[in-house]
């Protein structure tokens, strides 16, 4: 049973945008550190970008710094991740991760609860 929900993918143009957002329905999200990862077809997964339970901290991978925004809006119990310029390369399973632990972790083992995943492609 998946804790955390995805939403938001699917299939853009190089180029283009798209916002991810994770939601947990069953628990208070605000209260804990969430991260992105994704995982495209035969490789490993990799962390993409987290934040902290105030907002304040946030840590990205080098793939993606200056062209994806992680965010969260307290009350609404959600993380967003908007990815803008997105690149063929982009493309694979996003995943949100959530931990009750107070750091920005790119690290999968560091986290306790997971969703499905949403499929994100970038093609022409």
């Amino acid at each position: 049973q998946s804790h955390l929900v995805e939403s938001g993918g699917g299939l853009v143009q190089p180029g283009g945008s798209l916002k991810l957002s994770c939601a947990a329905p069953g628990f208070t999200l605000d209260y804990y550190s969430v991260a992105w990862f994704r995982q495209a077809p035969g490789k490993e997964r990799e962390g993409v970008s987290s934040i902290s339970t105030s907002g304040d901290s946030t840590n990205y991978a080098d793939s993606v710094k200056g062209r994806f925004t992680i965010s969260r809006e307290h009350g609404k119990n959600t993380v967003y991740l908007q990815m803008n310029r997105l690149k063929p390369e982009d493309t694979a399973v996003y995943y949100c991760a959530a931990t009750y632990t107070d750091y920005v972790s790119l690290i999968s083992s560091d986290y306790d609860y997971w969703g499905q995943g949403t499929q994100v492609t970038v093609s022409s």
